[in-house]
């Protein structure tokens, strides 16, 4: 079994910056794909950024320039540094993984995802 757990989530006024993180731990040979979507009230989950086992990174058009997502030494890790935040970045934010384990003594690649974090942008 694999576990996401976001942190970092919050309250912060437009212009503002926050930190999310993503840990994942279990039952991990090693994580492929990770990657930061939020959901808005009233809005379909959209994706805000990703990043491979290699590094290769990709946001959503409305973050470019503003948000970074990052990969820690330890690997099993995930940051989304938010800067310049908008009123329209409030969201229960959610980190997803592409992981390599092993299930019965088979090696699966699996979808994993944590339980969210809300952010408030908020004046």
């Amino acid at each position: 079994q694999v576990q996401l757990v976001e942190s970092g989530g919050g309250l912060v006024q437009p212009g503002g910056s926050l930190r999310l993180s993503c840990a994942a731990s279990g039952t991990i040979l090693s994580i492929l794909d990770m990657a930061w979507y939020r959901q808005a009230p009233g809005k379909q989950r959209e994706l805000v950024a990703a990043i491979s086992d290699g590094g290769s990174t990709s946001y959503h058009d409305a973050v470019k320039g503003r948000f970074t997502i990052s990969r820690g030494n330890a690997e099993n890790t995930a940051y989304l540094q938010m800067n310049s935040l908008k009123l329209e970045d409030t969201a229960v934010y959610s980190c997803n993984a592409t992981v390599r384990t092993i299930v019965g003594g088979f090696i699966y690649r699996r979808n994993y995802w944590g339980q969210g974090t809300q952010v408030t942008v908020s004046s």
